[in-house]
This record gives structure tokens, C-alpha cells and sequence, in this order.
């Protein structure tokens, strides 16, 4: 049987049966395994505070113990909620918080995850939360401890998967098997943006998207200075581009994705309301957590037209065919800002993606 299966399976014998959480890659299986499951059972939030928040209320209408999974980088998103909620000496509100540990001390990873993974147990330390690293030989026993600690003491518990502990779904488990309306792949509008803007900036979000951009400005182009990749920092790319608008008279771009979008929404209306005309917003929507399993977000409950003008974008444009791809980006840029752009895309990468390292070095030569 598959682990995650197993411990799924354990958890509805303690009749702990509503998950909720943010998808995250050391966790792939166990969200995909949840992904059948009805909204009264499982709930993908925006962020990992939000879904802290969330298995609050589940327990406050039933008395059961909820199971809140995420990133450890997003940690700090729920230490809000988890400080001054579901504290013991608050509240005193039980859950068992999955965790995926990004950036293991002894394991290889990506240099964004070196500090969180540094601090994920000494920040569980500060908070008070028992928690248990992932034991292949006995994980039962560990999940049995954690969910007796969580019941007794009424608060929350914390188990930590590492890369690679827990297994792959097959192939056909993981096949995505939604339709979509647009036959854009991000790539393809990546290179012809990169071509028409040799004098912006451009300010990328976290995952394939900022790694494509780098890979193609490598391959394409002499220097790729003019970018910032956001490796880390989910949902804040719309607060750089920002910031660094409000200073440059240069025409500044955020592309951003539909799931870092939702995660902090509220960056968008801060970033139309107090950008200048320099500002452009591109929300590549492919409507799934990519980069992580392809989990659905909730962006298609959206009409981001009327959204982005009521928050005081000036123009909306919306980009869902190849042969358009060119004069929309045109259109676009020539436009007076601040304006947004939404690309329908659907999912896929380009093969064989190098990862972005010396970031030091990228941050000055953008300066």
C-alpha cells in the first residue's frame, strides 16, 4: 500500500476525515490523493493561514481534529492564526499540520529553501507544537502519538515529511484531464513578451514561470539582466514590480500566476490603486498549481475583467489565442497604465528547465 494512503487510512480510523491546505511538491501525493474528495472533506486555500483559519472553524462546528498541509516556507503565513487563535493559551484549538520540509539540513535543494529549512523545527519549538520527522519504519506510531498529544492537550501537532519520503502516484493518478480553452503555452508567450519589452523590466513569479523566462533570456538573448526571478516569496512579485515602479521611469512588468495571485489578493488592489503608468500586471492563468501537481486553484469563480477595473486598473486585456499573442502584447504595452493582462494558458513546461542560481549576482546587475 501506499504510505500516504496508509496514513490516510489511520486518520479516518481517529475519525480525522477533512483536510485542507496549500499544494506543495514533498506533499504532492497526498493532495492528489484528496483531490476526489467533496468540499466538506477537503478545501485547497489561497494560503497556508487562510487554511489554519479554515480548520478552525471545522472544528468549532464539529469537534473534530482537522489536517492543515503546507510548505514549511509557508510557515510563517500561518503563524498569524496559530499565535493568536489556535493556541493553547488562546483558543486551544487542535489540528495536526502536515509539513513539507524544503531545504532538509543534509538533503540537496534549491538555495531559496537553505534559511527556512534551517529554522522549520526551531520555529515549531518557539510555538510550542510536538511534532514528529517522518519515519518510514514508524510512521504509524508517530501519527498515533501526535493525534493522542493534539486530543489530550488541545492544540496543534506537526508531522514533517521530507523530499521523497512519501510515495509517487502512477502516471495515470496524476493525469489531468481538464479542458481548456486556450492552446497557449506559457513558454510561447514567455519568448515573444521577451522580445517586444528589451527596455522594460520584468519582475517574475516563483515556479516554472520565472525559471522559463530564465532559461529562454539564457538561450536567446546575450544578457538576461533586466529580470528579477522571484524564487521564493509566493504572491509578492505584484508588491516588487511595485515598488520598483513607484521610483523607475521605466515601464515596469509583474508576471505573475493564477495560484500566487489568489495568495495574496489584496496585493493587487494596493498595486492598482498607487501605481503609475509605468505599471503592467500579466496573470498567466492555467487555473492549476503547476509546478506542484497541477491541483486546481479557485480563479475561475473570477471575472477578472470586472475584478481588475473595479480595483482601478485602467485597461483589461485578455489573451486566449496564438495568432493574437503579438498585437495583444503590443496593445498592452503601448496602453496607458496601470494595466492588466490576462493570458489563458494551459499547462505545460519546457523540458530539461535549469534552475536560477547567483542570485546575488542577478539582484545587482538588475539594480
Amino acid at each position: 500500500m501506499l504510505i500516504i494512503k496508509d496514513i490516510i487510512k489511520i486518520l479516518k480510523k481517529n475519525n480525522i476525515n477533512f483536510f485542507t491546505g496549500v499544494p506543495d511538491s514533498v506533499l504532492k501525493s497526498l493532495s492528489l490523493s484528496l483531490s476526489k474528495l467533496s468540499k466538506k472533506n477537503h478545501v485547497i486555500t489561497a494560503n497556508e493561514g487562510g487554511a489554519v483559519s479554515l480548520a478552525a472553524g471545522y472544528h468549532l462546528a464539529s469537534k473534530k481534529i482537522p489536517v492543515v498541509y503546507f510548505q514549511n516556507s509557508g510557515l510563517g503565513n500561518a503563524i498569524n492564526p496559530i499565535t493568536s487563535m489556535v493556541h493553547k493559551e488562546i483558543y486551544a484549538i487542535p489540528m495536526i499540520l502536515f509539513i513539507g520540509w524544503r531545504g532538509a539540513p543534509g538533503i540537496k535543494d534549491e538555495i531559496q529553501h537553505k534559511i527556512q529549512g534551517r529554522i522549520t523545527l526551531k520555529q515549531l519549538e518557539l510555538l510550542n507544537i510536538k511534532y514528529s520527522v517522518f519515519d518510514k519504519k514508524k510512521y504509524s506510531q508517530q501519527l498515533g502519538n501526535l493525534i493522542k498529544h493534539a486530543k489530550k492537550n488541545s492544540q496543534p501537532v506537526a508531522f514533517i515529511f521530507k523530499n521523497k519520503d512519501l510515495n509517487k502516484l502512477k502516471s495515470k493518478q496524476l493525469s489531468n484531464k481538464k479542458k481548456y480553452i486556450s492552446s497557449i503555452i506559457r513558454s510561447d508567450f514567455i519568448s515573444k513578451l521577451a522580445k517586444q519589452t528589451k527596455n522594460s523590466k520584468i519582475v517574475a513569479t516563483t515556479g516554472f514561470t520565472s525559471r522559463e523566462l530564465f532559461q529562454i533570456r539564457k538561450d536567446n538573448y546575450s544578457n538576461n539582466f533586466r529580470d528579477f526571478y522571484m524564487v521564493g516569496a509566493m504572491g509578492h512579485s505584484s508588491m516588487v514590480a511595485l515598488g520598483y515602479s513607484l521610483i523607475s521611469k521605466k515601464k515596469v512588468i509583474c508576471l505573475d500566476g493564477d495560484g500566487a495571485f489568489l495568495m495574496h489578493q489584496g496585493a493587487s488592489s494596493i498595486s492598482a490603486k498607487f501605481a503609475n503608468k509605468n505599471f503592467r500586471y500579466i496573470l498567466l492563468n492555467n487555473e492549476c498549481h503547476e509546478s506542484v501537481g497541477g491541483q486546481p486553484t479557485s480563479i475561475n469563480n473570477i471575472n477578472l475583467k470586472n475584478f481588475a477595473l473595479s480595483i482601478g486598473y485602467k485597461n483589461y486585456y485578455l489573451l486566449n489565442k496564438n495568432k493574437s499573442i503579438d498585437k495583444t502584447i503590443k496593445l498592452f504595452m503601448n496602453s496607458k497604465g496601470p494595466s492588466f493582462l490576462e493570458v489563458k494558458i494551459k499547462p505545460g513546461s519546457l523540458k530539461d528547465l535549469i534552475r536560477i542560481k547567483n542570485l546575488y549576482t542577478i539582484k545587482k546587475n538588475f539594480i
